[in-house]
């Protein structure tokens, strides 16, 4: 009876705590909404648009009450929506309000694809003849790819601007699973299907350094001739100056003329101050992306629409949010899509490197549908790999950014055996009965027998073969051909466009266009699903996940991305299609 009350009391006290921990979550969401809603963002004359990418970008803004939290140890993570980026520079292209554009990149984490959208975004504004100044403390690559097209680029005089090459490194973990006594048994189809690689390998195969070998260099040529024109320095020169590491100082870096000149921030400020003709004791007219992209209200008045449908991040069953993709949800939403007379075409937007090969295959179908009722145009983002092109292939047509990750046709299983490790590491053993030989398979105290991976792999192969299919029947090219440049093997969008993977090169505002087109529409408004639930609402749907999510990212800091990846392989369920690897350029 005593240990009843202590385990009573122990739970009732978990349950005060979590109480108490929401509460004053909440209040402080609650006073962030009241705090925002009374804020009117005004554009003044003689404004400059401050855009800020010191943040992580995403798909879509969001509005959270933990985005401006600051109660106690809880600080909120503030984010930026690509969409919100894109809206503002194209309407700061024509609004007499804004003077120029100040860029500020010093700490710029995010994919290439990205960045391209949001570069060559500056580049047409440059067609305005308004300035574009860039400045930062430290120029990684794809922070210098993106400040590269301003008018003036100016480095800190202590800072540095790194131009190296192209480098990407995978972890591999079957030395410390031998060590633990783990075996990974690895079922998959495709030559360069290498996500199972870490789990069996302690090095990459030939095939898998083959593709990343040609993945790199795709992408590394696009990079470096981009840069070519923008700052008007051969191509070859800038690839020796990569090669050499040559700008090692900032002084080297104004010496090669990747930047105009050295300055600290105050400098900046002051010529920009000059620049709009602003008095030195007074403060620059700034606005945020953020607060600008509020100031922009849709014109249109038409009936007809087009549907923009996010699907972004890994692919799996149920309803998914913003940073995953739930086969129930994006399903819902183009059904939603489907049958509403008012839209007359759906842009798929998709940004996932792939994940659960049957959720994938629900997705795929709904686009079939919805292609049959009304066009269908894929926009790429940084990845559409393995699951995500699964879910593409039967689009009218795809469009994808020159540096996309995107191909990786290929399935794969993995079952760990943990035999080893629990009887010989922990003394555990197990002992049971069961009414047929296959009744426990996929039992991890266990080896596979060989009737078992022959079972597997025939379901392996068939849904490989289906995948094939499908991007056959989509593309309308041989399930040989399919084959031929599946295997599991990534691809660049520029490379994809040669092997008929994809269509054009272009970023979603293109493909809008192309859907808009397509349906005969010269008047339409823009629709986007899945809706994102703003303020407290969002905050209170899945509240327990995300409030877990919130504080296991506040404890780890930089580390929650380890966290993330063995949550990741915890939650694989059945066949997978995902990219071979997780690719991160450095």
């Amino acid at each position: 009876m005593k240990q009843f009350f202590k385990f009573v009391f122990a739970s009732m006290l978990g349950v005060i705590i979590a109480t108490v921990l929401l509460f004053v979550i909440l209040i402080g969401g609650v006073t962030a909404i009241v705090s925002s809603s009374n804020d009117t963002v005004e554009v003044k004359e003689n404004t400059i648009l401050h855009i800020n990418l010191n943040v992580p970008i995403v798909e879509r803004s969001t509005s959270s009450p933990l985005d401006n939290l600051d109660v106690g140890p809880f600080k909120g993570e503030k984010t930026v929506g690509l969409n919100d980026i894109l809206k503002s520079i194209k309407n700061a292209k024509d609004d007499d309000q804004i003077k120029g554009i100040y860029l500020d990149v010093t700490y710029l984490v995010t994919g290439f694809a990205t960045i391209e959208q949001i570069r060559d975004a500056l580049i047409d504004f440059k067609k305005s003849k308004k300035f574009i100044y860039a400045y930062s403390e430290v120029y990684t690559q794809g922070a210098y790819y993106l400040a590269s097209v301003a008018d003036k680029v100016y480095l800190n005089p202590q800072g540095l601007l790194e131009l190296k090459g192209f480098s990407s490194q995978i972890t591999f973990y079957k030395g410390a699973l031998d060590k633990l006594g783990i075996e990974a048994q690895v079922i998959k189809v495709g030559t360069y299907k290498s996500a199972v690689e870490p789990y069996i390998l302690d090095k990459m195969s030939d095939a898998n350094r083959l593709q990343t070998k040609a993945l790199l260099g795709s992408l590394y040529d696009h990079f470096t001739s981009e840069i070519s024109k923008s700052r008007n320095i051969p191509q070859d020169s800038i690839i020796a100056i990569a090669d050499g590491l040559l700008s090692r100082s900032p002084e080297d870096a104004v010496k090669l003329k990747l930047v105009d000149a050295l300055k600290y921030k105050d400098e900046v400020l002051d010529e920009l101050k000059a620049k709009t003709e602003t008095d030195k004791k007074d403060n620059l007219n700034t606005i945020s992306v953020t607060d600008y992209a509020k100031t922009i209200k849709s014109s249109s008045s038409a009936k007809d629409k087009i549907a923009v449908i996010y699907a972004n991040g890994e692919i799996n069953g149920g309803e998914g949010d913003e940073n995953s993709i739930g086969s129930e949800g994006i399903s819902k939403a183009l059904r939603k899509a489907r049958l509403d007379d008012k839209i007359k075409a759906v842009v798929l937007r998709v940004n996932s490197p792939g994940g659960s090969s049957l959720a994938s295959d629900v997705i795929w179908r709904e686009v079939l549908l919805t292609k049959k009722a009304k066009p269908v145009i894929v926009s790429m983002g940084d990845y559409a790999a393995s699951g995500g092109y699964y879910i593409s292939c039967a689009a009218d047509s795809i469009f994808a950014e020159p540096n996309t990750i995107t191909g990786s046709i290929g399935v794969f299983a993995i079952i760990p055996n943990l035999k080893g490790f629990l009887n010989d590491k922990l003394g555990i053993t197990f002992d049971g009965v069961k009414t047929g030989q296959f009744a426990d398979l996929g039992n991890i105290s266990r080896p596979l027998t060989s009737p078992e991976k022959m079972i597997l792999q025939k379901e392996v192969n068939r849904t490989y073969a289906d995948f094939t299919k499908r991007v056959s029947e989509g593309r309308h090219i041989s399930q040989a051909y399919v084959d031929s440049i599946g295997q599991g093997r990534v691809w660049t969008g520029e490379q994809a466009i040669k092997i008929k993977l994809v269509d054009r090169i272009g970023h979603l505002e293109d493909a809008i266009k192309c859907a808009a087109k397509k349906a005969k529409l010269d008047d339409y408004k823009i629709v986007n699903y899945p809706e994102i639930k703003d303020g407290l609402f969002g905050l209170l749907d899945n509240s327990g996940d995300k409030i877990k999510s919130y504080m296991v990212k506040q404890e780890l800091g930089t580390s929650y991305q380890y966290y993330q990846k063995v949550k990741e392989i915890s939650n694989m369920r059945g066949l997978q299609a995902r990219m071979p690897f997780d690719l991160e350029v450095n």
